[in-house]
C-alpha cells in the first residue's frame, strides 16, 4: 500500500528508530511500512496518522490501481 511514512518523518527530521520508539514498534516495522512490504493493522495506522497529525486517508492510499 502507497504511504506518506517516509515523507512525513523525514520532514520532521526523524530516523527511523525515534519514530518506532514514539509509536512503541520495532524499526524494521517502520522500514516495512516505508517500503510498502508491510500495510499496517489498523490500530497502527491511526497512530501514525495521530502522530503526524494527519489522518488516515492522507497517509495511506489503498488505490490498487496506481
Amino acid at each position: 500500500m502507497k504511504n506518506r511514512v517516509r515523507e512525513l518523518r523525514t520532514g520532521q527530521g526523524l530516523s527511523q528508530g525515534e519514530l518506532a520508539a514514539a509509536l512503541d514498534v520495532s524499526r524494521q516495522t517502520i522500514n516495512s511500512i516505508e517500503q510498502e512490504r508491510y500495510t499496517p493493522s489498523l490500530p497502527l495506522a491511526l497512530a501514525l496518522a495521530r502522530f503526524f497529525q494527519t489522518n488516515v486517508e492522507a497517509m495511506f492510499d489503498g488505490d490498487a490501481n496506481d
